[in-house]
């Protein structure tokens, strides 16, 4: 598979998610900032999973996919808790997606994938 202008858009949002979540969580939450992130945060996460879908290795889907399902699915329901003043379960849900995207980062760099090949690679240990 080769790096494709979609696989970088899904590397740059994904990045992006991993970064704007970590400051998310770490801000206090209910502020206006938090708000803020979290809708930005949101959008990188849906565009990040709705992007995993044109990415196919021989043109199938892979299992990794039905994280990008999860991923969506755990998003609605955190906005949709969150709307409905239901903290606790926003909370849990928005963590839930958060850890999710970071094992599936982590899952990334395997050194049979493409981004972990060039990560050792690059280091000199592959």
């Amino acid at each position: 598979m080769a790096f494709t202008p979609l696989i970088l858009a899904h590397v740059l949002t994904a990045g992006g998610a991993v970064v704007l979540g970590a400051a998310t969580l770490a801000l206090p939450k209910g502020t206006t900032l938090h708000r803020l992130f979290g809708r930005l945060w949101v959008g990188l996460m849906a565009t990040t999973a709705l992007i995993s879908f044109g990415i196919r290795h021989n043109g199938a889907f892979s299992p990794v996919h039905l994280l990008s399902v999860l991923a969506l699915a755990g998003l609605a329901a955190a906005v949709l808790a969150a709307v409905r003043g239901h903290v606790r379960a926003h909370r849990r849900a928005m963590l839930a997606v958060y850890i999710s995207l970071l094992v599936a980062g982590t899952f990334t760099l395997l050194p049979e994938r493409l981004l972990g090949r060039l990560l050792w690679q690059a280091v000199g240990l592959a």
